[in-house]
């Protein structure tokens, strides 16, 4: 990991001592595009608000104006999202105007038909996940750093693409008609592209937060292991297909809980693949193409502390749905037992680390093992295991 000298102080006279990181409040640090950001969030929530009002409810409207000065915050904390949305919006908006209201565009229009209808982007984000990963395993056994920076710019191009499918497949759901439309977060197949959309994200802020590109080829890996899963469901379910949401989903409660849930499945992902790199690294294979063993831990540390935060929020924002939908905050589903489970297997792994220093390969293995608890919970229930939550199973 590389700094510029500017960006951080030594105290004097202290050896060996932390960088101690000088920058201003943020407020003091904003220039004009950064207002100019933040201005254009607020005309195009107002220019939605306009157009489409009609169509949203109460809490839909609350949602777009909390929105504006929240990514507001991101873009200015983490400048790379503004082109991103700045993406999404054009993408988005030129495939909304392609369709002219007409789903049976979808199969006319070539860029609807090859690159802008919902299922077309995310095939699109399969392959360029597929390809990123095959970049960045050979900038690692290369020592190639334009095979580094290949993979990045190809994962960006799927978080992109995959975003973009996913608003234009809400909007298609509206299409099919106003009762059928929904946020897509309701079925396996959105919320595994959710879940790759959202590891791949938060991968890319760690990969400019820590300069490195290394732990790339090990987060990929996972993201197209789910790639493949979402390929086969697709091929094998016709899951593409866009679905009446079931009498428990139609529920505001589920535009907030699914993900705030996947920003926590994500982010235990990520954190299990970056053990991997610690594991391998303590063990003197691929030892000199690796960051160091702190900058891994740190990493592990801090995408389990943002995943547990999430999935605490999520957990209490599932018990209030349940409350509205069955009656009783917790049941003891299966789905819920095994939520459990994984918040309490991260809960010890935090207690562990902030209270008896928790460290090494001890903290590896339970973060590569608390993998396979978040799949069993996130996947195996829905395959081996019935309940409440059986409209989501496979």
């Amino acid at each position: 990991m590389t700094s510029n000298s500017s960006d951080f102080k030594v105290p004097a006279g202290v050896a060996g001592s932390q960088p101690q990181y000088l920058d201003p409040p943020l407020l003091r640090r904003l220039g004009w595009l950064d207002w100019l950001f933040a201005v254009l969030l607020a005309v195009g929530a107002g220019f939605s608000l306009v157009q489409y009002g009609e169509w949203m409810d109460a809490y839909e409207k609350g949602v777009l104006i909390a929105a504006v000065p929240t990514f507001a915050l991101l873009g200015w904390y983490w400048k790379p999202v503004r082109p991103l949305m700045a993406g999404l919006a054009v993408l988005s908006l030129l495939a909304v105007q392609l369709y002219q209201g007409e789903l049976a565009r979808a199969e006319q229009v070539f860029l609807l038909k090859y690159a802008l209808s919902s299922q077309s982007a995310i095939l699109w984000m399969c392959a360029l996940v597929f390809l990123a990963t095959l970049f960045y395993w050979g900038g690692l056994l290369a020592r190639s750093e334009t095979g580094y920076a290949i993979g990045s710019r190809m994962v960006w191009a799927a978080v992109v693409l995959g975003f973009t499918g996913m608003l234009v497949r809400w909007y298609e759901s509206y299409l099919i008609g106003p009762d059928i439309g929904h946020i897509p977060v309701s079925n396996l197949y959105e919320v595994f592209v959710l879940f790759v959309l959202i590891t791949s994200l938060f991968y890319l802020y760690y990969e400019g937060r820590y300069r490195t590109r290394a732990l790339g080829p090990f987060v990929l890996l996972v993201v197209s292991a789910a790639v493949g899963f979402l390929l086969w469901y697709t091929v094998s379910r016709d899951a593409h297909e866009i679905q009446p949401l079931v009498p428990a989903l139609q529920s505001w409660w589920m535009k907030i809980h699914v993900p705030a849930n996947f920003v926590g499945y994500g982010t235990f992902a990520l954190a299990a693949m970056v053990a991997v790199a610690w594991l391998l690294k303590q063990r003197g294979i691929l030892a000199e193409r690796l960051p160091s063993l702190e900058l891994l831990d740190d990493v592990m540390y801090k995408a389990i502390a943002v995943g547990f935060a999430f999935f605490t929020i999520a957990t209490i924002l599932g018990a209030l749905w349940a409350a509205e939908a069955w009656g009783g905050y917790w049941s003891w589903d299966p789905k819920e037992t095994w939520a459990l489970i994984v918040w309490l297997n991260y809960a010890a792994w935090l207690h562990m680390r902030l209270i008896k220093g928790l460290r090494g390969a001890m903290a590896a293995w339970w973060a590569l093992i608390g993998l396979l608890i978040t799949t069993f919970a996130f996947l195996g229930v829905n395959m081996f295991l019935s309940g409440l939550h059986s409209y989501g199973e496979l």
